[in-house]
Parts: C-alpha cells; sequence; structure tokens
C-alpha cells in the first residue's frame, strides 16, 4: 500500500507539472486539464510503458500543431495560438486508451506483459489495442499539422480531385508519410520500454519488435479511416467573405464535400476506435 501511494503521489505531482507547462504553451485550456491530468495518473500507475505512449503523443502532436503557425493561420479558419486543445479533444484522444488500460491492470494485476497470445490472448488484444489507439491519434495529427504545409495542393480522398488547404478529407504524400512516422514512433516507444519492463522467453522477445511496423502502419491507416470520415460526414465549405475553408453552412459558404453528420472530434473518435479495433486483431494474428 505504502508504495502504491508513493507512486500515486509521484504520477499526481508528474501530471501537474506537464499540465502547467502545457497550459503555459497554449497547447490546452484550462477545461482539458481536468481530463488530462487523471487520464496520466491512470496510465502512469498501470505503467510506465503507457504513460510514455500518452506523453509521445502528446509531446509530439504539440510540437507539430505549433510548427508552422503562421502558415496555418492563414489556412485554418478556427485556428488557435498554440492549437489550444480542449476537454472535448482531450477525452477523444484518450478515453478508449484509458479504458483499456484500467482493464488491462485489472487482467494482469498491473504486472507488465509481453504481446504472446500463448500467454494470454486477452492481454495481447489489448495491448495491440493501446497502441494502435495512440499510433492513430499520432498519425491523425501529425499528417493534418504537417500535410498542411505542404506545398503541393491536397486531393480530396474520395474523388482525387484538388481541393483548397483545410478541407477535411483532403490527403497528400507529405501527410501520408508523416502518419506513417507518427505510427512508428508510437510503436518504437511502446517496443524499447518493454525490453525494460517485461520479461519475455527469448523467442517471443524478437518479436515485439514487429510492434513497430505495425504501429506505422496503424498510423497510416487511422490517418485515411479519418480523412474519409471527413470527407463524407463532415462538412466542408469555402466562405467568400472570410477566404478560408469552414466546417459550417452559410448563407456565403460554397460546399466543398460532406454532409454535417460529424463534427470533427466525432471523426477523430470514430476513426480511433476503428484503428484501435483493426490493430488489436492484427496483434493476434501475428503474435
Amino acid at each position: 500500500m505504502d508504495g502504491f501511494l508513493i507512486r500515486f503521489a509521484f504520477s499526481l505531482l508528474f501530471s501537474f507539472s506537464i499540465a502547467a507547462r502545457a497550459l503555459k504553451r497554449k497547447s490546452v485550456d484550462f477545461s482539458a486539464v481536468f481530463v488530462g491530468i487523471p487520464a496520466m495518473v491512470i496510465h502512469m500507475l498501470a505503467g510506465y510503458r503507457f504513460a510514455a505512449l500518452l506523453l509521445v503523443f502528446f509531446s509530439t502532436s504539440s510540437k507539430v500543431t505549433r510548427f508552422g503557425q503562421e502558415k496555418k493561420r492563414g489556412i485554418e479558419a478556427d485556428f488557435k495560438e498554440g492549437g489550444q486543445r480542449n476537454w472535448i479533444q482531450v477525452l477523444a484522444n484518450s478515453l478508449i486508451a484509458t479504458v483499456l488500460v484500467v482493464i488491462l491492470t485489472i487482467k494482469t494485476q498491473g504486472q507488465d506483459k509481453c504481446l504472446d497470445t500463448e500467454d494470454s490472448a486477452v492481454v495481447t488484444a489489448l495491448l495491440g489495442g493501446i497502441v494502435g489507439h495512440y499510433a492513430c491519434c499520432n498519425g491523425d495529427t501529425w499528417s493534418s499539422e504537417l500535410g498542411m504545409l505542404s506545398s503541393d495542393q491536397p486531393r480530396l480522398i474520395t474523388t482525387l480531385k484538388k481541393v483548397r488547404k483545410g478541407t477535411n478529407g483532403a490527403v497528400t504524400i507529405h501527410g501520408l508519410v508523416a502518419a506513417i512516422a507518427a505510427g512508428f514512433a508510437i510503436g518504437i516507444t511502446f517496443a524499447l520500454i518493454g525490453l525494460l519492463t517485461t520479461e519475455c522467453s527469448l523467442n517471443v522477445l524478437w518479436r515485439q519488435l514487429l510492434i513497430v511496423p505495425i504501429a506505422a502502419a496503424a498510423g497510416l491507416i487511422g490517418s485515411l479511416i479519418d480523412s474519409l470520415l471527413g470527407a463524407t460526414l463532415q462538412f466542408s465549405g469555402y466562405c467568400t467573405v472570410r477566404k478560408k475553408v469552414v466546417g459550417k453552412h452559410g448563407p456565403t459558404v460554397i460546399k466543398i464535400s460532406g454532409t454535417s453528420m460529424l463534427d470533427n472530434n466525432a471523426v477523430n473518435a470514430v476513426s480511433i476506435l476503428l484503428t484501435t479495433l483493426v490493430t488489436s486483431i492484427t496483434c493476434l494474428y501475428i503474435f
């Protein structure tokens, strides 16, 4: 019990320090702190490998969001300094993984495990799902934020027609490559820290590195799913007054693509869920 209390206190202190820094750098607003801190504490109590995944996603996505801000200011209709995420955005990008982490901790009693269906198919599926979740989140963020800065004009994923930058569902080669790199970052973090926190037999140990290409693929797949949903179920239009792509209908808005069935947060949540399921099932076959 004493060890748990010490770990909890450390997790809480560390989470508060991360939140304070994020607020200062305008990566999140104050409402996001009430979601982000509990999520980080839960991840750290479950295992440092899971906390590392959350930190890699948050830190790298924040950096790419701040990169090229002046150019993005002229493109994004809802541009925010530092990319300030609110509680809904933080929840959409952490809820599924947090639930999986809690289930996994109960199942393993807090012991970090390897990806190995012979030992436990349930644990392998849960681990794969967590990796897929953060690979998707990271891939979607890197793809949209870095793809927007590409000199190439994006193409709508459903028709491959050239569209304006900022259009939901538009993709570029640079953005797709960024999604793969983002997933790779998640996979390599999970694999390398796992070498320190798990005990696997030799024949199982080397196969853990297969999670790296799986995560890279999950980053790409998550980005593509997000783009497909954005192009079909999320509205995009060009405002002739603001001279920008907007996400709502209006008298001065010319439709580009999509419908108003889902907003950006809902698109993110659905793409994360689907990528999580795909990665989880993939790991059951691979490991």
